[in-house]
């Protein structure tokens, strides 16, 4: 298998409030909105994002799957500088975002930061990250 992902999908309990947090609120453009089912948002090149309601995720397991809480996921997103982290922060907030950690320098790394979770429980961290950066290629740099 080679080394990438293409889709990352997460069960969403409530797919409405999904929707205007990162579409209306956020202004990210829907790549396929299928309404009371998923929505995907292209997030890189090859990359996308899909949201699918909690309900039709199981369904599409098999019923595999009993719960749908996200645990133990984090998605960053690296922006230019600590003012772009906390105008990320409060963009996020106004689209119903909820601030788990108040923007601040973090204790590893050099890396200045904040955590947000959406309203469907999936947890951004907005970083300034002085040692990363990406090649013309896309390839990610740490330094």
């Amino acid at each position: 298998m080679s080394q990438r992902i293409h889709f990352i999908t997460v069960a969403t309990k409530d797919l409405d409030a999904g929707r205007r947090f990162y579409q209306d609120g956020l202004g990210w453009e829907p790549l396929m909105d299928v309404p009371d089912e998923i929505i995907f948002f292209q997030v890189a090149p090859g990359l996308v994002l899909g949201l699918f309601q909690a309900d039709k995720f199981v369904q599409d397991l098999g019923g595999a799957v009993l719960g749908t809480d996200v645990s133990g996921l984090m998605l960053s997103h690296n922006v230019e500088s600590p003012e772009r982290v906390r105008a990320t922060v409060e963009k996020m907030v106004a689209a119903g975002g909820t601030v788990l950690k108040q923007p601040t320098q973090s204790d590893f790394g050099g890396i200045f930061h904040s955590h947000v979770q959406d309203p469907n429980g999936v947890i951004w961290e907005i970083a300034h990250n002085p040692g990363w950066h990406l090649e013309p290629d896309g390839t990610v740099v740490f330094e």
